[in-house]
């Protein structure tokens, strides 16, 4: 499953909210420099979604605030 996520770094407080069935919005404190939100959104999506970090994968979007994960979930 792919998911649309639009970051808000540097936030006062963290949250996940969802906006439709596959775009989310997820507000992180990290600042934005070596990869620090990219993978504190990670852990906030494993969390959410209830599965491990190994099971998300950024595809899109490594320096830009629109990106895109893959979240691989078995059935």
């Amino acid at each position: 499953m792919l998911i649309k996520v639009k970051v808000f770094p540097s936030s006062k407080k963290e949250e996940t909210i969802k906006k439709s069935g596959n775009s989310f919005e997820v507000k992180v404190k990290e600042k934005p420099r070596r990869g620090e939100v990219n993978k504190r959104v990670s852990e906030i999506l494993s969390f959410y979604f209830k599965i491990p970090k190994s099971k998300i994968r950024l595809i899109k979007g490594f320096k830009e605030r629109n990106k895109i994960f893959e979240i691989k979930t078995t059935k």
